[in-house]
């Protein structure tokens, strides 16, 4: 037997022995899908997220609401206690949100906007009023102040695909925070739509993403992007409940990352849709006392 014949035979022999050093085994949680998993096609998904749009036309939500500003450029994070409010929406573009001071039950933010000019007031250490774009062109206006109407008006309604847009759709899954502390845990597969713009060149940049998900095919997330491609608005919805024949969620949580602020937002059950609203719930007037910035 030659050397390299001795060496090679040393080695065999002792693979199970360094096998058995060398592997090392631990527990996972295990993972499996749920009981159902629905199934449909990019149109059908298209076609639902269109039915839902168009089956509201108007909207007057009893809401409670916590908003919490600041994060990682603050160090520290704010949340203002519970507090009541209304949310009105008429299709296209006009909206209001009042919030109440808790106990007190006077206003403490007066939001609205007709899709063309937008006004809120805001009353904490000193009565400030906002009036301009629903684009934030003030960087240094962070939190509450950085609120604009459009913002909850596209959480509140997904807009479903545009004519001069394009679309994709993958699939992915998740799991439910719900179920971390399980010794086994249901991924919720889902359906991710990508709109896209219209090509520039061989560029298309994405303006949202709704996430559906298979054991309902209802939308549990929605991702919203501005021109500079970041994510500007994340909203996430569950509990979703009827409304005569009208599905919708009455939790819906919107993070802002980059205005450091979040909203949680559980609507009422005594919550009506279609319903005529007067031209004079989408005016406000700004009192005399009030800074204008």
């Amino acid at each position: 037997m030659t050397i390299r014949q001795a060496v090679a035979t040393g080695i065999l022999a002792m693979t199970p022995a360094l096998s058995g050093c060398l592997i090392h085994s631990h527990s996972v949680l295990k993972l499996r899908p749920p009981d159902v998993v629905l199934n449909a096609t990019l149109d059908q998904l298209l076609k639902q997220v269109d039915e839902r749009y168009s089956a509201i036309d108007s909207m007057t939500a009893r809401v409670q609401v916590v908003a919490c500003t600041g994060g990682s450029s603050q160090g520290v994070v704010k949340c203002y206690p519970s507090t009541k409010g209304y949310i009105l929406l008429s299709k296209p573009e006009q909206i209001r949100v009042i919030l109440l001071v808790p106990l007190l039950g006077s206003d403490f933010l007066d939001m609205v906007s007709d899709g063309k000019q937008f006004k809120m007031l805001i009353n904490l250490s000193q009565d400030c009023a906002i009036v301009g774009s629903d684009t934030v062109v003030n960087s240094t206006q962070k939190g509450l102040y950085s609120l604009r109407p459009s913002v909850i008006l596209d959480s509140l309604l997904i807009h479903g695909l545009e004519p001069d847009q394009f679309v994709s759709m993958t699939q992915d899954f998740r799991i439910p925070e719900n179920q971390k502390k399980r010794k086994e845990i249901i991924e919720d597969p889902d359906y991710d739509i990508e709109f896209l713009s219209q090509p520039q060149g061989q560029v298309a940049r994405t303006l949202h993403v709704v996430h559906i998900d298979r054991t309902n095919l209802l939308p549990w997330r929605q991702d919203i992007y501005n021109s500079d491609g970041r994510v500007a608005t994340q909203a996430f919805y569950s509990n979703y409940q009827k409304f005569g024949q009208i599905d919708f969620p009455t939790k819906i949580v919107i993070q802002r990352p980059l205005d450091e602020l979040s909203l949680t937002i559980t609507v009422d059950k005594r919550t009506t849709f279609n319903q005529p609203l007067p031209a004079n719930e989408f005016t406000l007037d700004i009192p005399k006392n009030y800074t204008v910035e």
